[in-house]
């Protein structure tokens, strides 16, 4: 279970800087380019990664 939170963690976290970097208009060629919901977008997947990666680090065990 470890090892499927830092994965989709990590994922997240790609995902989100691209969506970031296309929202801020740093990454030209898509329909993404220079639109605000993207950058934020981004941003949410960003945090939400990060969180995953850190419960995956820490032994994330379901409650019981």
């Amino acid at each position: 279970m470890r090892v499927v939170l830092i994965v989709v963690g990590f994922v997240c976290v790609l995902l989100g800087s691209v969506w970031l970097l296309q929202g801020l208009n740093f990454l030209p060629g898509s329909f993404m380019t220079g639109s605000l919901f993207w950058a934020v977008t981004g941003f949410v997947a960003q945090v939400v990664g990060i969180a995953l990666i850190a419960l995956g680090v820490r032994g994330w065990r379901p409650a019981s």
